[in-house]
């Protein structure tokens, strides 16, 4: 294996997203339904973007990328078409001993974004180490047509009863 599958959890964890387009955007949603405290740094921000910070879900630091933006962060996320800017957001995050993922740059990053099914609190995660992102794609969604939509209500309804159950065979 070239990674190790974990699962994060990062409720009220700060987590900075450098770059303000479509992929910080994707990115941004994917930590926000995590409850992470969410920063993009980023001179502009995309109309998603702009209506999250005006809902309050994100801050938004309208600025340069400096490698302090890291400092206390859990996680980093270098999402911007300037490689310059991601090997920075990088270097500054292994330098702070921050995980990062700069899109499309398994080489920069010291983690990698899975394709995710989401049946909360059922979640499949599927990755091919960053080699063949469409092939992983493709494997989700075929994993995805056959788990029920109410999965995670399943899941939800036996973990209510997990105690019940272990006392009554224990």
């Amino acid at each position: 294996m070239d990674y190790l599958p974990v699962f994060l959890q990062l409720r009220a964890a700060p987590a900075v997203i450098v770059g303000g387009g479509r992929v910080a955007a994707r990115k941004a949603d994917l930590l926000l339904r995590c409850g992470a405290r969410v920063t993009v740094i980023a001179p502009q921000l995309e109309e998603s973007l702009r209506e999250r910070v005006a809902g309050g879900e994100l801050v938004h630091l309208a600025e340069t990328f400096l490698p302090a933006h890291l400092d206390g962060a859990a996680l980093a996320i270098a999402a911007t078409d300037c490689n310059g800017v991601n090997t920075a957001v990088s270097t500054a995050a292994r330098e702070r001993r921050v995980p990062v993922n700069v899109v499309d740059d398994a080489s920069l990053s010291t983690f990698i974004l899975p394709a995710i099914i989401d049946r909360s609190p059922v979640v499949v995660a599927v990755g091919s180490a960053g080699h063949a992102p469409v092939l992983a794609r493709w494997v989700r969604e075929q994993i995805e047509a056959v788990l029920p939509a109410r999965l995670g209500a399943l899941a939800r309804f036996m973990g209510e009863r997990r105690k019940s159950v272990q006392r009554a065979l224990g």
